[in-house]
């Protein structure tokens, strides 16, 4: 790729996965926010200095749901996600956009 080229990664996504509303990118869509969501768990652990296990204990799982999770290899749901969250000492917004 050229330096002076300007490259649209929402055209390679597209033609790679699919458009918006197809179930392929729905599904790839599906992986990356579990990918995403993962990696901020699993920073935000780390941040704190606890372990897998103790994240766990924390929360009443094994040790191996969260490494599934920190993995991308499972979502949370919402409930153990907010736990989760809690025991990590963060917080979550959800706000309506601006219109």
């Amino acid at each position: 790729m050229s330096k002076n080229k300007i490259y649209d990664i929402s055209a390679e996504l597209d033609q790679e996965f699919g458009v918006h509303g197809t179930p392929e990118r729905a599904q790839f869509d599906e992986k990356a926010y579990a990918f995403y969501t993962a990696q901020i768990l699993q920073d935000a652990r780390k941040e704190v200095k606890i372990t897998q296990a103790e994240l766990a204990n924390r929360i009443g799982v094994d040790k191996g749901y969260i490494s599934r999770i920190e993995n991308g290899l499972t979502s949370p749901n919402v409930s153990t996600f907010y736990r989760i969250v809690n025991a990590l000492g963060l917080h979550i917004e959800i706000s309506k956009p601006l219109v």
